[in-house]
C-alpha cells in the first residue's frame, strides 16, 4: 500500500452494492483526501448521528430515488465510539456489505490512545514512517516520540541552546502546526529533562500560540533597548518585569529567528513598539517592530503583505486549513488596503484578488462538499460551531454565550480586534476561521449556526430567519438542556447592549444563549462608499464601545464568549442584471435562486460571469446562481458592497474565542 487510504478505498467497489454500511469512530473516511476520492468515484456519504435527521435525509435523498430505479452507492457512516452497526436500524442491516475501519488496525504496533488524538493530516506522514522504521510494539511515550520525531522533525532531547528552542517554538506557531496536548506535554517533558530550559514559562509558551507571542512581545522592547545608549538598562527597567518566566534577553538577531520577526509584525502577530531614539537603516529587519508616522508604516506592511500574499496563494489541490491560514493573511492586508493605501497597491490588490479568487472558486467546486462532513471539534463549517459548543457543555459548569455579528467579513474583523485590543488589553483573542454556507446569506449560512445543522434541514425556512429563534432552542433541548437554559437575542446593533438583554438574559439561571448583532449588515445596505466606507463605519461603530462592553459583561458573568459571522462581504461591480419577473425565488446582487436547474441555466447562459452551484446539502428546489470574484448582478458599471458570492471575502469568516488575561 502507498498510503493508508489504500487500505480503506479497496474495500469501496462502485456499481457493487447500493448501500454501504460503515462504522469510522475515528472519523478516517471524512478526511479530506479520502473524502474527495470516494466522491470522485460515485460515493455519497451520509453520516448516522441523529435518528431523525438521519432518517429524513435517508427517505428523501434516497430511498426516493430507489424506489423511481435509480441508483446510488450509498455509504451510511456511523462515527459515534460507543456504538455498534448492529445497533442501526433493521432495514439497514439488510444489506451485505458492513465494513470497519479504525487506527488501530492501521498503526498495529503504536499506541492508540496517542494516535487517536493526531489531526487527520498527519496521518500520510506517520504511515510513511511506520512503513520505513517498522517498529516494534510501542508504549505511549514511545509512541508520542516517535510522532515528534518523524511527524514533526522535532528531536527534544537535541536541543540544546535558547536560540535552538526559539528557532523550533516560531517554525510551531509561525506556522500554526498544532498537535494534540498529550504531544506538547511530552515535548516539554523532554525539554525539562534534557535542556536548559527550566526558567522558561515552556507550559505555556509550547502548546499555546498566544502565549508564545506574548513571550516574544514583553521581550522585545527589552532587545530595542540593547539598540540605544540613552535607555535606562535593561536589567533595571520595569520592562523586565515579565509575565511570563524566562530570559531576559532573546536572541532576536540570530539569522535563523529574524526571518521569522518581521513578518510577524507585518501579520500583526506581533505589535510594534515606540522608539524614536532607535536609528534604523530603511532595509533593516527590524524596522517593521518600531512604530513610525502612522500612514508610512501602513505603507511599508502593505507593500510587504502584498508581496508574500502573491508568493502564498495556495494552490489547486491545497487542503481546506491551507486556505484558512492564507485567508487571515489576505484579512490583515485588506484591513490595511480598505483604510487607506497608494493608488498603485490598490491596483495590485485588485489584480491579486482576481486571480486569487478564480483560483478559491475552482477549489470550491472540487473540495467544498467534503468540509460538510468533518469533525466538530475544530470547526471547518457554520454548521460545526453550534455542535463544537454542544462538546463544551458537557461541562455541567460552562455557560457559553456565541455572537453572531451579521455580515462581518475576516478583514472587517481584523479592524475590530485592534479597537477591542485598545479598549480592553486584559482581553485575550483566540482567532480561527471557518467557512460559511453557499450561498452566502443570512438566511442559509445563519439559520446553519443556530440549528447546528445544514441547510437541508430546515427547507420550510430557507427564504427566512423567523424560526431560528426556534432552531436554535431545539438544538439545545436535544442537546439535554432546559427551554428555561437557553436564551436568544436578534437585533442588536446601537446603543446599550447589555440593558438590550434585560429580557432575555439570567446570568444565574441562563446556560446558553445566542445572540445577533446586526450593525454591521446595516451598515452594508446603505452603503455608498464601497469597502472603505465599510470599514470606517465599523470602526466608528465599534468606538463607542457598546461592543466590547458586552463580551466584558458575559465574561465578567463566567460565559464562555464566542463571536463569529454568518458571511462577509465584498467591494462588487455591476455585470447586468436578469429581466426574469417573478422565476427567480432570491433576487440578491450576487446571488439568485431558483426552483429548478433548467430555469437556472437559463439564465446563467447569458450571465457568464456566474457560477451555476452545485445544490450541496441545500434543499432540493434551491438551485444558486452565484457571482464570483468582485462581479454584481447589478447595472453595467454601478459598484456597491454586497454578499452572497463566492468570493474568499464572503465564504471564509472569523471565529473568535474570548478570555482574560490571567492576573
Amino acid at each position: 500500500m502507498s498510503n493508508w487510504r489504500d487500505a480503506i478505498l479497496k474495500e469501496f467497489i462502485p456499481n457493487i452494492s447500493k448501500l454501504t454500511l460503515v462504522a469510522d469512530p475515528d472519523a478516517l473516511l471524512t478526511e479530506e483526501k479520502l473524502a474527495l476520492k470516494l466522491k470522485s468515484c460515485g460515493f455519497e456519504l451520509l453520516e448516522f448521528n441523529d435518528p431523525v435527521e438521519f432518517r429524513y435525509a435517508y427517505e428523501s435523498k434516497y430511498r426516493a430515488r430507489w424506489d423511481q430505479g435509480e441508483y446510488t452507492d450509498l455509504v451510511v457512516v456511523l462515527r459515534r465510539q460507543d456504538s455498534e452497526l448492529k445497533n442501526l436500524p433493521y432495514d439497514l442491516l439488510k444489506t451485505e456489505i458492513q465494513l470497519v475501519f479504525n487506527l488501530g488496525e492501521l498503526f498495529p504496533n503504536l499506541s492508540y490512545s496517542v494516535i487517536e488524538k493526531l489531526d487527520r493530516n498527519h496521518l500520510d506522514v506517520l504511515f510513511d514512517a511506520q512503513k520505513k522504521y517498522t517498529p516494534d510494539r510501542m508504549s505511549d511515550n514511545a509512541t508520542k516520540d516517535f510522532i515528534l520525531r518523524h511527524v514533526f522533525g522535532i528531536e527534544a532531547n537535541l536541543i540544546s541552546n535558547e536560540t535552538e528552542l526559539l528557532r523550533l517554538l516560531l517554525w510551531l506557531h509561525y506556522r500554526k502546526i498544532t498537535m494534540p496536548k498529550l504531544l506538547s506535554d511530552r515535548l516539554v517533558q523532554v525539554l525539562r529533562h534534557h535542556g536548559n530550559f527550566h526558567n522558561w514559562a515552556l507550559e505555556e509558551i509550547v502548546p499555546d500560540e498566544k502565549a508564545f507571542f506574548a513571550f516574544l512581545q514583553e521581550r522585545w522592547a527589552v532587545f530595542l533597548n540593547k539598540l540605544s545608549p540613552q535607555t535606562e538598562s535593561p536589567e533595571k527597567s520595569s520592562e523586565t518585569d515579565f509575565k511570563y518566566s524566562g530570559p531576559k534577553f532573546l536572541p532576536f538577531d540570530h539569522q535563523d529567528i529574524r526571518v521569522y520577526i518581521d513578518n510577524l509584525f507585518v501579520e500583526g502577530k506581533l505589535t510594534p513598539v515606540h522608539k524614536p531614539e532607535i536609528s534604523i537603516e530603511p532595509g533593516s529587519w527590524i524596522r517593521y517592530g518600531v512604530t513610525e508616522e502612522s500612514a508610512e508604516y501602513d505603507d511599508l506592511r502593505i507593500n510587504r503583505l502584498l508581496a508574500l500574499v502573491e508568493k502564498e496563494i495556495p494552490v489547486p489541490e491545497a487542503g481546506y486549513s491551507d486556505w484558512l491560514a492564507f485567508a487571515m493573511k489576505w484579512a490583515e492586508l485588506g484591513a490595511l488596503i480598505h483604510s487607506g493605501c497608494q493608488a498603485g497597491e490598490w491596483e495590485q490588490f485588485r489584480r491579486i484578488s482576481s486571480s486569487l479568487n478564480n483560483t478559491f472558486a475552482q477549489w470550491l467546486s472540487d473540495h467544498y462538499a467534503s468540509l460538510i462532513t468533518l469533525p466538530a471539534k475544530n470547526p471547518t463549517m457554520l454548521h460545526h460551531v453550534t455542535r463544537m459548543l454542544a462538546q463544551e457543555m458537557q461541562n455541567k459548569s460552562t455557560r457559553i454565550a456565541l455572537i453572531v455579528v451579521d455580515g462581518l467579513s475576516l478583514d472587517q474583523w481584523v479592524t475590530i480586534r485592534q479597537i477591542l485590543h485598545e479598549q480592553d488589553s486584559s482581553l485575550v483573542m483566540r482567532e480561527s476561521a471557518t467557512f460559511a454556507w453557499i450561498p452566502t446569506i443570512t438566511s442559509v449560512s445563519r439559520q446553519a449556526i443556530f440549528a447546528g445543522k445544514t441547510p437541508f434541514y430546515y427547507p420550510s425556512s430557507i427564504n427566512t430567519t423567523n424560526k431560528e429563534s426556534n432552531l436554535w432552542r431545539q438544538f439545545w433541548e436535544e442537546n439535554g438542556l432546559s427551554r428555561l437554559d437557553i436564551g436568544y437575542k436578534r437585533g442588536l446593533g446601537d446603543g446599550n447592549l447589555i440593558n438590550a438583554l434585560d429580557d432575555t438574559l439570567n446570568p444565574g439561571r441562563t446556560r446558553v444563549i445566542g445572540l445577533v448583532v446586526d450593525k454591521v449588515d446595516k451598515i452594508m445596505h446603505g452603503m455608498q462608499l464601497g469597502a472603505a466606507g465599510m470599514h470606517n463605519q465599523i470602526k466608528q461603530w465599534c468606538q463607542e464601545g457598546s461592543f466590547c462592553s458586552l463580551i466584558g459583561y458575559l465574561l465578567d458573568h463566567d460565559y464562555q464568549v464566542w463571536i463569529t459571522s454568518d458571511h462577509g462581504n465584498v467591494e462588487c461591480y455591476g455585470r447586468g442584471s436578469p429581466s426574469e419577473g417573478s422565476i427567480a425565488k432570491t433576487h440578491g446582487e450576487r446571488v439568485r435562486v431558483y426552483p429548478t436547474a433548467e430555469l437556472r441555466n437559463s439564465v446563467a447562459s447569458s450571465f457568464t460571469f456566474a457560477h451555476e452551484w452545485k445544490p450541496i446539502s441545500l434543499p432540493e428546489d434551491y438551485f444558486p446562481l452565484v457571482a464570483g470574484g468582485s462581479d454584481a448582478f447589478i447595472k453595467e458599471g454601478e459598484k456597491t458592497v454586497s454578499h452572497g458570492g463566492i468570493s474568499i471575502e464572503e465564504v471564509i469568516v472569523p471565529l473568535v474565542k474570548f478570555e482574560r488575561k490571567a492576573c
